[in-house]
C-alpha cells in the first residue's frame, strides 16, 4: 500500500510529494507499522513514555495568586487552556509553582484525560495538565494513545476521570530509531500545519460573516444597515413575525410509532441537524404528511427547547420532525426564506433576553420583531449569506478531510 491517492488530495508542494511516494507497504508483523519511509527495517521497540521524554506534573498556584495581568506568568490547568493544538493564554499568576518551557507538550490529566498541545510559551503549569519534553514523534504518539482510548481506560471505574504521574511515566509505546522517528515526526508536522492553515481559513470566513451579519442588518433603534447593495436606499420596516406568518409544527409522533430503523427518518431535538435515530413507517408519514402541517422546500425549521434558535433549511426529503420541539414560520410572500434564516442567527427573541428558560414558545416567536427591507433587497442578503455559508461548508469539509487522513496516517504510520 502507497499513500499516494490520500496524499494527492492534500496537496503539498513537490519536494513533500516526492518524499511521501518514498513510503511503502512492510509486513503486517505487529512490531512495525503498515506503512513506513523507504530505507527503514528495524523492528520498533516497546518502551516506557518516561524513557523517552521527562515529564513534569503540574502543581496549582493559590488561587489567591491568579490575575487577568498578562505582564504575569501564564497559568495552564487543563483543556480550556488549549485551543487547537495550542496553548491560549486565559489566565495568570504571580506565583511560580512547576513550569513548563516553550516547545514543550501539554498533557491534560483531568477530564477530558488525554487531550494533547504545545507551548509556545514559558508557562506555570496547575495540577489538571503535566508538560512532556519530547520531539515530534513523542507529540504524535500522544495523540493516537487520545484517539485509541488508552488514557480513558486506565481511569474508567474512577468517580472523576483523571490519570497521575505513575500512568503517565508507565504508558506503554513503541518507538522506531531516532532518525525514522525524526522523518515521522516531521512529516506529521507538515500535515499538522495544513490543519492549521486550514482551521485559521475557516475561523476566517466565520468571523467575516459575523461582522458582515452586524453591518447588513439594522442595529437596535437604526432604520438602515451600515451595508446595502447598491440601489436601495428605503428605510426598513420594523414587524412582529406574528404579523407576517404562524408557527407550524408536525403532528405528534409517540415514541411506540417508532422505530431504530424503517422507512422515514424521525428527527427528535437531540437528533435536529445531525444523524437521526428514529424512525417511523411510510404508511403513517404520507397520512400526516396530507393531513396535517408538513414544511415546504426552503421553510427554515427552527429548534425550541435545548439549545434554542439552531437552524435547518428543509430541502424536500422525506423526513419528520418532533412536535413543539422543532417549529416554523408559516408565512406569506412578504419573506425570504433565505433571509429569515440570516435573521434567525443575529435574533433577540421576546420574552428571553436575560433569561435562563431554555424553551421557546410561540408567543417568544411570535412577538419577536423583526426588520423587513423590501423582497427584493431580501433576497439578494439571503442570496449573499447563502453563498458565504457554502464557502463556510466546502472548508468546513476540506478541514475534516484533513483530520480524517491525518487519523488514518496514524494508525498505518504507527504499529
Amino acid at each position: 500500500m502507497t499513500l499516494e491517492p490520500l496524499w494527492g488530495i492534500i496537496n503539498l508542494d513537490y519536494s513533500q510529494n516526492k518524499q511521501i511516494q518514498e513510503v511503502r507497504h512492510l509486513s503486517t508483523h505487529k512490531q512495525v507499522p503498515d506503512i513506513r519511509f523507504k530505507g527503514f527495517h528495524e523492528e520498533w521497540e516497546l518502551r516506557k513514555l518516561s524513557d523517552i521524554a521527562d515529564i513534569t506534573m503540574g502543581q496549582s498556584p493559590n488561587g489567591a495568586n491568579y490575575t487577568d495581568n498578562p505582564n504575569d506568568h501564564i497559568l495552564v490547568q487543563g483543556n480550556a487552556d488549549m485551543k487547537n493544538g495550542v496553548v491560549v493564554p486565559r489566565v495568570w499568576t504571580t506565583q511560580i509553582t512547576k513550569t513548563a518551557n516553550a516547545g514543550d507538550l501539554i498533557l491534560s490529566v483531568r477530564a477530558p484525560v488525554g487531550d494533547v498541545g504545545r507551548t509556545d510559551y514559558d508557562i506555570v503549569i496547575g495540577r489538571g495538565v503535566s508538560a512532556i519534553k519530547g520531539n515530534d514523534f513523542v507529540y504524535q504518539t500522544l495523540l493516537k494513545l487520545k484517539s485509541d482510548g488508552y488514557w480513558k481506560s486506565l481511569s474508567t471505574g474512577s468517580t472523576f476521570e483523571s490519570i497521575n504521574s505513575t500512568d503517565i511515566k508507565n504508558a506503554s509505546i513503541i518507538t522506531p530509531t531516532l532518525p525514522e522517528q525524526e522523518q515521522i515526526g516531521t512529516f506529521f508536522k507538515t500535515l499538522d500545519k495544513l490543519i492549521t492553515l486550514q482551521q485559521r481559513k475557516l475561523d476566517l470566513l466565520k468571523t467575516q460573516k459575523q461582522g458582515y451579519l452586524q453591518k447588513m442588518f439594522p442595529k437596535p433603534g437604526m432604520a438602515v444597515p451600515e451595508l446595502r447593495f447598491k440601489g436601495f436606499d428605503e428605510e426598513w420596516e420594523v414587524k412582529k413575525l406574528g404579523d407576517i406568518g404562524s408557527v407550524a409544527m408536525n403532528k405528534r409522533i409517540f415514541k411506540e410509532q417508532t422505530t431504530e430503523c424503517g422507512d422515514v427518518p424521525f428527527f427528535k431535538i437531540g437528533t435536529f441537524g445531525r444523524e437521526p435515530d428514529a424512525y417511523i413507517s411510510r404508511n403513517l408519514f404520507e397520512e400526516y404528511k396530507l393531513k396535517y402541517p408538513y414544511p415546504e422546500i426552503g421553510d427554515v425549521l427552527i429548534s425550541a427547547s435545548g439549545s434554542i434558535g439552531r437552524t435547518v433549511v428543509y430541502t424536500g426529503k422525506d423526513e419528520y420532525f418532533q412536535d413543539s420541539n422543532i417549529v416554523w414560520l408559516k408565512h406569506d410572500d412578504q419573506l425570504d426564506n433565505q433571509f429569515l434564516n440570516q435573521f434567525y442567527s443575529i435574533v433577540k427573541w421576546h420574552g428571553l433576553e436575560g433569561s435562563t428558560i431554555k424553551r421557546l414558545y410561540n408567543k417568544n416567536i411570535l412577538d419577536t420583531d423583526i426588520s423587513l427591507p423590501s423582497l427584493e433587497e431580501q433576497s439578494k442578503i439571503g442570496a449573499f449569506f447563502k453563498q458565504l455559508d457554502n464557502n463556510i461548508s466546502l472548508q468546513q469539509q476540506k478541514l475534516d478531510l484533513l483530520k480524517t487522513q491525518k487519523q488514518g496516517f496514524l494508525q498505518k504510520m504507527f504499529p
